[in-house]
């Protein structure tokens, strides 16, 4: 009679099961939910991608019935765009550029304005704020300072820095940083890297983010505004097993720049301001040396103490040498020097001029920094600014020359130190 009793297991106990006649077979409370008890559908993981509008090959965007997005998919897609990037409103007559990156969030943004200045060759830079930064130190802080370099030939002569703003994670700094010497051939094809790192004594500063800026995404004498998400600086392949896309990307890499140059194209060292002009009444040619900008380092320092040379070539009466002073620890000399050839107008048109930079060291070899050659058998901007000087006597004529580590073969011999 007992044995014909039903039995009901409680949750805590197994649930039997009988088998062959006698024999029992235990299930656990786990798999007896298992079976009895049913879930129902399992619904799809939500992917980032529900969350934006799709656009496929139908007249509407929509690609068919199965390719739209359910509508309670999509917040993100009614909201402002300014909304989205984090845009400030710039000032009047200043263009706008704003943009989000995958973690945008982990690093902060920056916002910054930039502007090419046509008539005086200068490039500022206004570096206004940066919000939500990451935190670098143990007080769940930072202490950060932006650097700015051009690329290529990123260099200790080209670098521009801010203050440090102490112990905050949205600094604001409202400096300007200005760039001399920056011609259209510069806005073309360099590249602005603008870095925000953390300032710490007693270790290496670190390295927060950054934003590359292309120079030709400026115009002449037009303010543009960014508010841009801060990135990492991710390694690339080498240029050998690019892409065609990936090497437009990685152009500021040196490799892919040694490579871009070639054999044929010479290393940049620096500018020089020159000022020609041929004087009439005097007869002779008048050469200012006015200043240099972003020289090449010679010294272990970091500087460089450069001075200027120049020559009138062919000098069959070694005749035409004139010297500027010495610029001591300086990568942007000024000299504001000015030294006179007497010569008739018909016979400079013969002469190649030839300027040369120098770093002074004490008891050894002065050292090369850079030069450039002015005459009829140069190029570029150097051919045309002799050729205005012959055409516009009595005119003076302000240019900013690219130094470069050897002399075109305008030059003729090159000088020694």
């Amino acid at each position: 009679m007992m044995g014909s009793l039903a039995h009901t297991p409680s949750p805590s106990q197994g649930c039997c099961m009988r088998g062959r006649r006698g024999d029992r077979m235990t299930i656990n409370i786990q798999e007896h939910m298992a079976i009895n008890v049913c879930p129902g559908p399992i619904r799809p993981i939500r992917q980032i991608s529900d969350y934006f509008p799709r656009r496929g090959p139908g007249p509407e965007g929509g690609g068919g019935g199965g390719g739209e997005a359910p509508t309670h998919l999509a917040p993100l897609a009614l909201a402002p765009p300014a909304a989205l990037l984090g845009a400030t409103t710039p000032e009047d007559g200043a263009e706008v550029d704003s943009y989000d990156s995958d973690d945008a969030t982990a690093l902060g943004m920056l916002e910054f304005d930039l502007l090419y200045d046509q008539a005086s060759c200068t490039l500022h830079c206004s570096i206004l704020r940066a919000k939500g930064l990451k935190p670098m130190d143990f007080n769940g802080l930072a202490d950060p300072y932006v650097k700015l370099h051009l690329l290529p030939g990123a260099c200790k002569a080209n670098k521009l820095k801010t203050k440090t703003q102490r112990n905050t994670l949205n600094p604001v700094w409202n400096e300007d940083l200005t760039y001399s010497g920056i011609t259209d051939d510069d806005i073309t094809h360099k590249v602005l890297r603008i870095a925000v790192c953390d300032e710490d004594k007693l270790s290496h500063n670190e390295f927060i983010g950054e934003i590359r800026v292309p120079l030709r995404r400026l115009k002449p004498s037009q303010k543009k505004h960014f508010n841009i998400c801060l990135e990492r600086q991710v390694p690339l392949a080498s240029p050998s097993s690019m892409s065609a896309a990936l090497r437009g990307i990685s152009c500021y890499l040196k490799e892919l720049e040694q490579a871009e140059q070639g054999p044929g194209l010479l290393e940049e060292r620096g500018r020089i301001l020159l000022s020609l002009s041929y004087s009439s009444r005097r007869r002779g040619l008048l050469v200012g040396i006015l200043r240099c900008a972003h020289l090449a380092a010679m010294d272990v320092n970091g500087y460089s103490d450069p001075y200027v040379k120049t020559y009138l070539r062919p000098d069959v009466d070694k005749k035409s040498k004139h010297k500027t002073c010495v610029k001591k620890k300086t990568l942007n000399p000024e000299f504001n020097e000015e030294f006179f050839y007497e010569i008739e107008l018909s016979t400079l048109a013969t002469k190649t001029l030839e300027v040369t930079v120098w770093d002074y060291d004490i008891g050894k070899s002065n050292d090369f920094i850079g030069g450039v050659s002015l005459g009829s058998g140069a190029r570029g901007e150097a051919r045309k600014h002799w050729s205005d000087c012959l055409q516009q006597p009595d005119a003076a004529l302000e240019r900013w020359h690219t130094l470069t580590s050897e002399l075109p073969p305008a030059a003729g011999a090159v000088s020694s130190a």
